[in-house]
Order: structure tokens, then sequence, then C-alpha cells
């Protein structure tokens, strides 16, 4: 379900997370969506993703509002997903949590020099990128504390 859906129906009872997926590769984005589903967690709404495969489209879809998380491939060339976390955490405030896919596990202290939440290595855990995913969310969405 859409924002625009949920707002056309009151009786929805959840508006679904936009997930930007970000990589040059076709398939790299594919196993992220596969990995991930439609519905990673039953505590959380559907998730609808934005397909992305150049920089500036990132960008364009971040100015425009309601990205919940993105996720990065930091192989991606020309411009590589880590570059784009650490420009992006640089310049928007408040800017969506970053997941960032590493060539290698031993590349997550390069995600930490992006500002990117989380990182997680190619190839594609859909267990750890499902868990990860689902912390950043929780924490973003969290109920209000009465």
């Amino acid at each position: 379900m859409t924002r625009a859906t949920a707002a056309q129906d009151p009786s929805a009872s959840a508006l679904a997370l936009r997930v930007l997926v970000y990589s040059d590769d076709a398939n790299t984005r594919e196993q992220v969506k596969v990995a991930l589903g439609r519905r990673p967690h039953p505590d959380l709404p559907q998730l609808e993703f934005l397909d992305v495969a150049t920089a500036p489209v990132v960008i364009k879809n971040l100015d425009a509002g309601g990205i919940d998380l993105m996720i990065l491939d930091g192989e991606a060339v020309p411009y590589g997903g880590m570059g784009l976390a650490k420009q992006l955490k640089d310049e928007i405030d408040p800017c969506p949590p970053v997941v960032v896919i590493t060539g290698r596990r031993d590349d997550k202290w390069l995600a930490k020099w992006s500002r990117a939440e989380a990182a997680v290595p190619h190839p594609i855990d859909p267990v750890e990128l499902t868990e990860t995913v689902t912390r950043l969310l929780r924490e973003r969405h969290r109920p209000p504390e009465m």
C-alpha cells in the first residue's frame, strides 16, 4: 500500500515504508528486493522499493522526500555507495538511515567512514540484510513513548 492509497482508504492500518535501492547493477538491486521481500517483519508495514541506477536520481528522490531507508551499493560505478552515503549525510538533514553493501566484510570500516548506519557485505545474505533493515526501520518508526 502506498501513502496515496492509505490517504484514499482511511481504514488502512499502515503506510508502506519507502526503501530506495541504489546500484548500477540491476541484479544487485533485484537480490536486495528478493532478500527483503514485501514485508520483512510482521511488526513493520509493507515495503515499497524505489529502484535507482544513478547517483543523480538518488539525490532527486531524496530531495523529493518520503524515503524511509536507503540501501546503497558500495561497489556501484561510477559513483560508489559509500561516497554517495558520505555526501548525503553531509548535505541532507535529516538524512534517512543508510545501509551500504560492501565489497567484502573487511570494508565495514569504510562504511563507518561514510556515516552509514549499517553495512552488509557482498554476496548478499538475506538473513543478515533483513535483520539489519528491520532493526533500522524499527528504530526510525518506533511509536512515541507514553
